[in-house]
């Protein structure tokens, strides 16, 4: 959203603009409250947080970089070159308005419509929550000729706001220390904070965000990619800024993808004063891929935005269809899923007042969005189709090839629910069951090969975990056509052991979870390449057809030990190289000498005692949650991965792994 800064007056935002809803006393007390929990995903939080503040600059015009900086010491520091928070005085607090953005939550100008018409953040805590859940944090404020600076401990200021020198610039710099006796971690994940930035960067056109990682190359993980490393003086970095915004964001999305138009359709208008853009494309794959943003926030539980998003275009595409002719042979009625089969698509809007609901506080519950949305889509694409006929020739022929696709797949669904009706139970003869009826307290492991399923079926708790072992490699969804989908064997297998249906009627895809026999679904391959490949098959199903049971919390990955280290009687387990090492460093007195280090490299290596108390005892075992963080990333991800295009593939691989050796 372009706006001209002349329409914001300067002098408004001032110590007035700020206006307090209501204390920070709880933050410390209760931090999942306001974060969403305290461990990775919280600890990332708070860097967004901090970073919102500078995007609401960048929206009303006033602010063009942002840097964010991991330090040697692994604090953080977002840099901006807005206007610099108000220090003046602030009358009804009787203090700074530095000091009340830092000290008190849901102070800020994004509360006064005159400052901020829109703001960024889900939670709208504001930087006050980082504050107070900080060892320590240090503002400093470039503002009217003269930098002022303020630090604090655990949200309390140390001292008042002091004027420190003269400066030709404007903005904020705030530098915080995670509180190491509220979360579980402080090391933060360059990789999530990198894409978090390139996600804003594609959201926010004409705004540049970079990142860089002063932290050792030991300390972060791997090599950045581009030749730099902590050891030279040189760091792990990346800048982001996007020209054309949305429109990248899809070309990005869709790069290992064939798209069948020539150009990405954009809409960028206004609707009932609700801004609306929007970016879309239709390729040759099977999946659906519409990623919805409501002032920044990825809503992965979509919304009435989405919801009018699916309307307009379902009502247009189905309208002019319908005029062409092109559907005057087919025997079969088009459903709204066939319209989106091969489509990706960015929805992002802005609204002054989200109303945010479902799972995750994710889903846009605004009535008044859903009409404006729908009435963007449907003006804009009628326009489109009737002035680029060759493209919406292409657009209705893909249509009708995903209905045909669908009616195959029905019918290949309804083949497996006859044959489990005749077989009696219906659930697939490998699988052994457990006793507990109760899903929530049972679970199914899904285990390569027959031989480790030999071991786990002997080494599980019958009570409550459920084994069903995979032969070999399942079948890539990312390449299959639906109806061959469902005429994999393994696949078949899942869908029947895990209780769950695609839709209630022949024209839905989504999930129904209603009868789903097991709350943890967990994904058991070996610690080895083809184990990594096999659950990266796994995962790739899910995410493409049974998306909802991630979103709900019911997807695990096992961790089974890389290495078992012993030395007499004494024996470890180890779920690392870095383990291993300390374990050679304790058990060895530095020296392999004397010990045997046995490296597993099939869960088939383990006896069934082994298997159970490393991997499948609830007690001792290490559990991962797939969990969706950022949904486009993820489908950007899946779709490079398991897709057809291989130079992509290569250079991730050769960029993330610590040791590539690729033989793709």
């Amino acid at each position: 959203m372009q706006i001209n800064p002349e329409e914001i007056k300067k002098s408004e935002y001032l110590a007035d603009s700020i206006q307090v809803l209501e204390g920070l006393e709880a933050v410390r007390k209760r931090p999942a409250m306001y974060i969403g929990d305290v461990g990775i995903k919280g600890l990332h939080h708070l860097v967004y947080e901090v970073i919102d503040n500078s995007i609401d600059e960048a929206m009303v015009g006033y602010c063009k970089n942002i840097d964010l900086v991991i330090n040697e010491d692994g604090s953080i520091t977002v840099t901006d070159d807005g206007r610099g928070i108000p220090v003046d005085y602030h009358e009804k607090e009787k203090k700074s308005a530095l000091e009340v953005v830092m000290t008190v939550l849901h102070a800020g100008g994004k509360f006064d419509k005159e400052s901020y018409k829109v703001s960024g953040g889900l939670h709208g805590v504001g930087v006050s929550c980082v504050n107070a859940l900080s060892e320590k944090l240090i503002a400093e404020v470039h503002r009217q000729g003269k930098v002022y600076v303020q630090e604090y401990s655990a949200g309390k200021p140390l001292h008042p706001v002091r004027e420190t020198g003269v400066t030709e610039k404007t903005g904020t710099i705030v530098t915080f220390y995670p509180d190491r006796s509220v979360f579980l971690t402080t090391e933060f994940h360059y990789d999530i904070l990198s894409s978090r930035l390139r996600e804003l960067a594609f959201l926010n056109k004409g705004i540049r965000l970079g990142i860089t990682d002063k932290r050792d190359v030991e300390e972060n993980g791997s090599d950045n990619g581009n030749g730099n490393n902590g050891g030279n003086g040189q760091y792990r970095q990346e800048s982001y800024y996007s020209e054309e915004g949305l429109k990248e964001f899809v070309s990005f999305l869709d790069l290992t993808r064939e798209s069948i138009i020539d150009d990405i359709i954009y809409i960028e208008t206004e609707k009932n004063d609700i801004p609306v853009e929007i970016a879309l494309q239709y390729n040759t794959s099977f999946s659906e891929n519409i990623h919805s943003y409501v002032n920044n926030i990825n809503t992965i539980e979509g919304g009435t935005h989405l919801a009018g998003f699916r309307r307009g275009l379902t009502r247009t595409l189905k309208t002019y269809a319908e005029k062409s002719g092109m559907l005057s042979k087919l025997k079969f009625d088009i459903s709204g899923d066939d319209f989106r089969e091969g489509l990706t698509a960015i929805v992002s809007i802005k609204v002054q007042e989200p109303q945010f609901e479902g799972q995750t506080k994710t889903k846009l519950g605004n009535s008044e969005v859903m009409g404006a949305v729908e009435q963007a889509v449907s003006s804009a694409l009628s326009n489109y189709l009737e002035e680029n006929p060759k493209d919406a020739r292409s657009i209705v022929q893909k249509v009708i090839l995903a209905a045909t696709a669908r009616h195959a797949a029905r019918k290949a669904r309804e083949l497996v629910q006859r044959k489990n009706v005749l077989s009696g139970s219906g659930l697939p003869g490998k699988l052994a069951d457990c006793s507990e009826r109760d899903p929530s307290v049972s679970e199914i492991f899904l285990v390569e090969g027959d031989s480790a399923g030999g071991t786990a079926k002997q080494g599980r708790d019958r009570a409550f975990q459920a084994i069903l072992p995979l032969r070999g490699k399942i079948l890539n969804v990312e390449k299959a056509m639906p109806h061959k989908i469902f005429d994999n064997e393994e696949i078949k297998n899942i869908f029947t052991a895990l209780g769950v249906s695609i839709g209630t009627d022949e024209d839905s895809k989504e999930l129904n979870l209603e009868k789903l026999r097991y709350y943890k679904v967990v994904i058991m391959t070996d610690a080895d390449v083809d184990g990594s490949h096999i659950s990266t098959l796994i995962m790739t199903f899910f995410f493409r057809h049974m998306l909802e049971l991630i979103k709900n919390g019911h997807l695990y990955i096992a961790t089974p030990p890389l290495y078992l280290i012993k030395k007499g009687k004494n024996e470890k387990y180890c779920w690392s190289e870095e383990e291993r090492k300390e374990t050679v460093r304790e058990l060895g007195q530095g020296s392999e000498s004397g010990l045997h280090i046995q490296r597993y490299k099939g869960l088939g290596e383990m006896n069934a005692e082994q298997l159970w108390e490393t991997t499948m005892n609830p007690e001792t075992r290490k559990l991962r949650q797939v969990t969706i963080e950022n949904a486009a990333e993820a489908d950007h991800i899946f779709s490079m991965l398991m897709g057809d295009e291989v130079p992509p593939r290569r250079e991730f691989i050769e960029r993330h792994a610590k040791y590539a050796n690729v033989d793709i």
